[in-house]
């Protein structure tokens, strides 16, 4: 039956409301709201707040409209009288009874308003009439089962989702909301609020419209318009969502002239499906620049087939069966009519060429075609179209459909938009609007929130090393992989590039050829003291440990180069322990020299007891004994945890550096340790013997050999930690060269400047006669 009624109420070609018959008031200000809503069922008066449907086609008798009378039926004590009207007999109002048979009431058909759909709901459950209502379904905090009513408008739910698609379309991420200051307008902040701040969007403001009920609180409600509006101004956002009842439009209209500004509202406004193009009948002339450029939300429809046609017809003189036509064309173009007496009548009169005119230029859709069906919820079955208004320099109204929010298609053809179609306000000069609270964050950068500012407002603030962003807006920089780093700009990943000290690098070729440079010196000074090994300069501190020393010295300067090159098992092992055991042997060598130099003098002494230690037997045990200690250390080292080839992506920005894990640690400082305390050990007891006697002395040179290698040393300790990648085996290199090259220096090349440039200096007797 509902469904019958239904049909029968959108098909109906025409239904008259006799002279004698009154309709309940709905919106005198705005009668075309129905006469297109309707299909062309211009029912009388058209000002009702509820039609009713009886089985014999009629309407109920109601009080007359008038704008204040229309007014009180916005409160619930007048809504329930009005209710219970149609449930009793016509002359009184006597509860439960109803003495004409010919009009059984079987339907009601609510309006936009939730809170009044409920009052009426709330009588009409009792007789199990159904109320079919196109507004929002009233909120039901304490719903009682069985309340009989039908939505004629889709969930909000899916109108809400629309909104949400709308501002994510166009990255409107800071909006204004206003609401009506009822349950519905809380209802609507609750639900949307948590979803719409989960997908980013932010609220500037949230303001809450009333509405007045009796003529001494419009003066308050005017007041707060006035607030409401200067608000709205002075917001950044340039998107505003309103969510009201249908009214709505005329409260907006009054902003402008309820606030001492002159300033105007140049905002986009998104209004939901209940919200129309409505006015008073003084606003007619008011200025309707603050609607121009609306976004709606309006149930979806089709073209009515023959109802333009229908419309083009009507004419004041073709008032056939149709009582209310002329009532209709006087409040709509503010004109009158000449009395049928003759008698002389105030206003403009009205003509005919003036409907066609006005009629042509509204464009609306209607739902014949569409299947009409409820779900078990009780809600319409079909999507909203998204409308937009737009207002033309001679104040004719279209609106134009430039989008779709479609359950029943796939996913992603549920909500669509042509953005080319949309006319925006003219403030924004037919730019897309921008309404954000910051500007975007570029690439490169990241958002920092304003301390006790809502998420969508924030700094830009660069990238830290290390870290890019690629994207806009983003709430923080990403970490590269490992195998890339950010770029200057840091707004993309780099591919780092393979590294380690190779020889075909400048610093590989450089050290490489210092290290065989070396390498020719010592074989070089080798050579002078081999062929002048009888000399008393290359006799005196054992000959032998001085050739020990400068082989141990050519080999360091070899070692050097197992650090140079790609590495791999074989050089990782062999590197660190083969640099500790040749330093550790030539440090003995030096030890071993420079505790002969001691016993050598002491044994001179007559009476001396330490002539028995003097001899190639004690040196070769100081150095023995001395080389196998560090010869344990390496060992311990490579069985416990030995050094391996390894790749290191995070030491280095830029590069991936191949090198060699030294296992650990501990072991490799150990090796180093033992070697310094030989060094200081030499450095110690060459000190104390520089001032012996020149013939048995090269403590003095020791002296500063050992000073130059702990110096070295010492140098590397602190530095080698701080390196990174291939400078890190460039600084154990230079320190092999430069502690090597100190040994070389210092206690053989005073030598071999005897030898070769003074050799009249190099007998027993000038040895014996100059003095330290």
């Amino acid at each position: 039956m509902v469904i019958l009624v239904v049909f029968i109420l959108v098909l109906l070609p025409h239904v008259p409301c006799k002279p004698h018959i009154n309709c309940m008031v709905r919106d005198p200000h705005n009668p075309l709201h129905e006469y297109h809503q309707l299909g062309g069922n211009i029912i009388g008066g058209i000002t009702s707040q509820t039609f009713i449907i009886s089985n014999s086609l009629t309407f109920v008798e109601a009080p007359p409209p008038v704008l204040f009378e229309e007014l009180v039926y916005f409160n619930a004590k007048n809504t329930y009288h009005a209710t219970m009207q149609l449930m009793s007999s016509k002359e009184k109002i006597v509860p439960n009874y109803i003495c004409d048979i010919q009009n059984k009431l079987i339907a009601v058909v609510g309006g936009l308003d939730p809170l009044i759909s409920h009052h009426i709901a709330t009588v009409l459950d009792i007789y199990k009439i159904p109320q079919l209502i196109y507004g929002p379904a009233p909120v039901m905090n304490d719903k009682t089962t069985g309340l009989s009513f039908y939505q004629m408008s889709p969930k909000d739910a899916l109108q809400h989702a629309g909104i949400l698609n709308l501002l994510l379309h166009f990255k409107w991420t800071w909006i204004g909301v206003l609401i009506s200051n009822d349950e519905y307008g809380e209802r609507f902040v609750q639900t949307v609020f948590p979803v719409f701040t989960g997908k980013g969007i932010c609220f500037a403001f949230i303001e809450r419209s009333s509405k007045f009920t009796i003529v001494t609180e419009m003066y308050d409600t005017l007041h707060e318009g006035a607030k409401i509006n200067d608000k709205i101004i002075d917001s950044k956002a340039n998107v505003v969502v309103a969510n009201g009842e249908s009214y709505l439009i005329v409260y907006l209209r009054w902003l402008p002239y309820a606030s001492e500004r002159e300033c105007t509202i140049n905002k986009v406004w998104i209004l939901t499906a209940q919200i129309e193009l409505t006015s008073m009948v003084f606003q007619r002339t008011w200025d309707t620049d603050i609607v121009h450029g609306v976004l709606s939300f309006s149930v979806h429809s089709s073209d009515l087939p023959g109802f333009k046609t229908f419309i083009e017809s009507k004419s004041p003189s073709s008032t056939t069966g149709d009582g209310f036509i002329r009532d209709f064309w006087q409040q709509a173009f503010g004109c009158v009519f000449l009395s049928v007496d003759g008698n002389k009548v105030d206003g403009d009169i009205c003509t005919e060429w003036e409907v066609h005119h006005f009629l042509k230029i509204v464009s609306f859709n209607n739902s014949a075609g569409d299947k009409i069906s409820f779900d078990q919820n009780g809600e319409l079955v079909t999507g909203f179209d998204i409308i937009n208004w737009i207002i033309s320099s001679n104040q004719s109204f279209h609106r134009v459909k430039v989008g779709r929010m479609d359950p029943q298609a796939s996913p992603d053809q549920v909500f669509t938009i042509n953005k080319d179609a949309i006319t925006w306000h003219n403030w924004f000069n037919q730019v897309q609007p921008i309404s954000l609270c910051s500007e975007s964050c570029y690439p490169g950068s990241s958002k920092k929130l304003k301390e006790g500012k809502p998420f969508c407002c924030y700094d830009c603030i660069p990238c830290p090393e290390g870290k890019f962003s690629d994207q806009k807006d983003m709430n923080a920089c990403s970490t590269c992989t490992a195998k890339t780093y950010p770029s200057k700009t840091r707004d993309f990943c780099i591919p780092k590039f393979i590294s380690f000290l190779s020889y075909k690098e400048p610093l590989g070729i450089s050290l490489a050829f210092f290290a065989l440079l070396f390498c020719l010196i010592t074989v070089l000074v080798l050579g002078i003291f081999l062929k002048h090994h009888n000399t008393p300069i290359v006799k005196a501190n054992n000959r032998n440990l001085a050739y020990t020393l400068l082989i141990s010295v050519l080999l360091c300067f070899l070692s050097a180069l197992l650090f140079i090159g790609h590495p791999k098992q074989v050089l990782c092992l062999l590197r660190q322990t083969t640099f500790g055991m040749i330093f550790s042997v030539a440090v003995s060598c030096v030890l071993a020299k420079t505790t002969t130099v001691v016993l050598a003098f002491i044994a001179t002494k007559p009476g001396s007891r330490m002539r028995k230690w003097v001899g190639r037997s004690l040196a070769n045990a100081i150095v023995l004994s001395c080389s196998l200690i560090q010869a344990g250390i390496c060992t311990v080292w490579l069985v416990t945890s030995p050094p391996f080839p390894d790749v290191d992506m995070h030491s280095v920005t830029e590069e991936i550096v191949l090198e060699c894990n030294e296992g650990s640690m501990t072991m490799f400082y150990c090796v180093l340790g033992y070697i310094s305390f030989l060094a200081i050990i030499s450095f110690v007891v060459a000190f104390f013997a520089r001032k012996l006697p020149n013939s048995f002395n090269e403590a003095k040179f020791i002296t500063f050999s050992m000073l130059v290698f702990c110096s070295v040393w010492l140098s590397f300790i602190s530095s080698y930690p701080s390196s990174k990648g291939k400078y890190m085996v460039a600084v154990e290199i230079f320190s092999i060269l430069a502690s090597s090259a100190g040994l070389l220096g210092c206690i053989f090349l005073p030598k071999c400047y005897i030898i070769v440039l003074r050799p009249e200096l190099n007998n027993r007797e000038q040895l014996i006669r100059r003095k330290v």
